[in-house]
């Protein structure tokens, strides 16, 4: 009877500690955990790799460049530690629950009498080893599934297994994610097939890349990743095949994935307020992108494969460092709006003539020194913005009058003083700006009349300089002989 007693005692024991555990990993935060690791060790390899080939700067001593070196790396390794330190524990506690599991058969063993229990057996997760770093691997994550699903603890342990925590539905809308949390709400995405992830300022200040398991979301339409601190995308993004628009504007990124234009159902894309320099060339492959809005980054050029963005509509490069743009945009024949304000462009390719669908074009505060002729065959454009080229811009295209559908017009604060005598085509002119602009024809009291006054200025003009010499003569004629008729009389 003591015995039995004893037993009881020892069994309550075992459950007790059993059930003081930490709630037990759910098979998605696992999955989570083994990416953020991953993720991790992937960023600071990169950022270690790109610390040790950085270049001494001349005026500085070698020996003091190595110490900064060696902050700079210490640095990263802590902040690596940090990131990894909520997902090692996740995983801790899985091979904690895996060792405790194991105990607890051999428990049940001994309640039943197991006559051929060994005092000796190996446990697959030693007593001990749940404190050191676990192995990362894909294969140990399929054997912690297996060991989940186990149906043991009979008798002793009965619903003790069930111990688990689910993830939530949802994210608090104050809450700042953690890069496990990212990764675990990337999981349950990802199993619950979902359509949209937006995490537009969600992400915690130290967060600069995203778990790799990003492409898991496979059959996702909206990604929102705008307003954080988000230095590069992974390359698995391109894994998102269903993705129809992506916002990853207000960020830090340097550069996109080579592979990007694997995202071939990107409709609407938002780069703006970056730090991109270029874009990879396999941009050409987003044959369904509509809309491309990459202002206010350091870009120097588009790739010559940007011709190929065959369904793009809406361009926006403003608050770039755009020198030109690549004679391939001719070939976007569905473009209605190209912004290319505050550059440093010099000339617009000829191919633009090409665009008749275009509608808007703003080209201010750039050096272009004129627009090209060709340009007046784009008869769709309604409005061109062309001000604040300042003394590089002294004329407009002769041929200006083609543009029967113009609208409004912008040449402030260019150097141009002549109109051309086309101008007066433009009976469609609503909006005429041309502040401090040193026009002499017409002249500025007319300009400051509106926009409709001024076309017809410039037709009048135009007509009375269209007199014929014969006409000039037939009238000059005509007037003596009214002299003389008056004399005689």
């Amino acid at each position: 009877m003591a015995s039995s007693n004893s037993n009881t005692e020892t069994i309550q024991e075992i459950m007790a500690t059993y059930k003081s555990l930490p709630p037990r990993p759910a098979i998605e935060e696992l999955e989570a955990a083994i990416s953020v690791i991953k993720t991790v060790n992937t960023e600071e390899k990169q950022k270690l790799d790109q610390i040790s080939i950085q270049i001494c700067p001349q005026d500085v001593s070698p020996q003091l460049f190595s110490v900064l070196q060696e902050i700079r790396q210490t640095m990263v390794l802590f902040q690596s530690h940090e990131q990894r330190k909520e997902a090692l524990h996740i995983l801790n506690v899985d091979q904690t629950y895996q060792t405790f599991d194991e105990l607890i058969q051999k428990a049940s063993k001994c309640v039943l009498g197991d006559t051929q229990l060994d005092k000796d057996d190996d446990l697959k997760y030693p007593i001990g080893n749940f404190q050191k770093q676990p192995p990362i691997s894909d294969e140990s994550l399929l054997i912690s599934n297996k060991i989940s699903k186990v149906e043991s603890f009979k008798g002793l342990v009965m619903s003790s297994s069930t111990k688990a925590t689910n993830l939530p539905s949802g994210v608090e809308e104050s809450e700042k994610l953690s890069m496990m949390k990212v990764a675990a709400l990337i999981e349950t995405i990802a199993k619950q097939d979902g359509k949209v992830l937006d995490l537009q300022s969600k992400l915690m200040e130290n967060i600069e890349w995203l778990p790799v398991s990003l492409g898991k979301l496979s059959n996702i339409t909206e990604l929102n990743l705008s307003d954080n601190k988000i230095m590069a995308l992974p390359q698995s993004i391109t894994n998102l095949t269903s993705l129809t628009r992506l916002d990853v504007h207000s960020n830090q990124l340097i550069n996109l994935p080579d592979s990007f234009g694997g995202l071939v159902n990107l409709l609407d894309l938002d780069l703006h307020a970056n730090r991109l320099k270029s874009l990879p060339e396999s941009f050409g492959e987003l044959n369904s992108l509509q809309i491309l809005i990459a202002e206010t980054n350091d870009l120097e050029e588009l790739p010559y494969t940007i011709g190929s963005c065959s369904s793009l509509v809406v361009l926006k490069l403003d608050f770039n460092q755009l020198k030109g743009l690549p004679e391939a945009i001719g070939k976007l024949e569905c473009l209605e709006i190209l912004s290319l304000h505050y550059n440093r462009i010099r000339k617009l390719p000829t191919t633009m003539a090409n665009l008749t669908r275009l509608k808007e074009l703003d080209a201010s505060f750039n050096e272009l020194e004129g627009i090209p002729e060709s340009l007046c065959f784009a008869t769709s454009l309604e409005k061109l913005i062309i001000g604040k080229n300042f003394a590089d811009m002294t004329t407009l295209p002769r041929s200006i009058g083609n543009l029967e559908n113009l609208q409004v017009l912008d040449i402030s604060d260019d150097q141009i003083r002549f109109l051309p005598e086309s101008f007066g085509l433009l009976s469609k002119l609503k909006i005429f700006r041309a502040d401090e602009t040193p026009l002499e024809v017409p002249p500025r009291e007319i300009t400051k009349l509106g926009a409709q006054v001024v076309v017809e200025y410039m037709a009048d003009l135009v007509a009375k300089r269209n007199v014929t010499p014969h006409e000039i003569k037939r009238k000059r004629k005509g007037f003596w002989s009214w002299i003389c008729m008056l004399f005689s009389g």
